[in-house]
């Protein structure tokens, strides 16, 4: 089980065959929410893809060490989101499904704070076979469990002064 490097291209590619998959599905949806912060850029794309608002609800379960090491999961309390109301049919997304506990947890949070919410399904870039929470759509299936490097990881060790040092570079 080594690590896996994913490049911009690889990833924007990955994020297109996500929604070609939640495309030919056929399912119907009338809000995107996105799990920030992994599900940020997933969620931005799919929204443009399909036309569909975007909600951003934030959680946090891996803190320390440049975001390697799991904690406990925190769901925020409230949704950043520019429609009235939420819909009633939503496409939850994140980049990843690792353990399967965050995806779990939002699902489960949703239906109980928006009783209103008909339907839930669920998407992201990588599953991976050791979770226990299975996602209606995967555009990457992993039978191992590696770390996964995406291109955006570099920030998380990044300040300012070594951007600045890095831009007169």
């Amino acid at each position: 089980m080594g690590d896996l490097h994913v490049s911009w291209d690889d990833y924007h590619a990955s994020i297109e065959r996500l929604a070609a998959l939640v495309h030919e599905s056929g399912w119907s949806f009338n809000q995107i929410i996105c799990i920030a912060r992994g599900g940020l850029r997933v969620g931005d794309m799919l929204s443009r893809i399909f036309r569909q608002p975007l909600a951003i609800l934030s959680t946090q379960s891996y803190t320390g060490e440049a975001g390697t090491v799991r904690g406990f999961i925190t769901v925020a309390e409230h949704m950043t989101m520019t429609t009235p109301v939420l819909g009633d049919r939503v496409l939850l997304v994140d980049d990843l499904v690792d353990s399967g506990i965050t995806l779990g947890v939002v699902r489960d949070a949703l239906s109980e704070r928006h009783p209103h919410i008909v339907e839930v399904r669920t998407a992201v870039i990588w599953q991976k076979a050791c979770s226990t929470f299975k996602p209606d759509y995967a555009a990457i299936f992993l039978a191992e469990d590696p770390w996964i490097h995406q291109p955006f990881e570099p920030y998380d060790v990044m300040d300012p002064a070594s951007l600045r040092g890095r831009l007169a570079g």
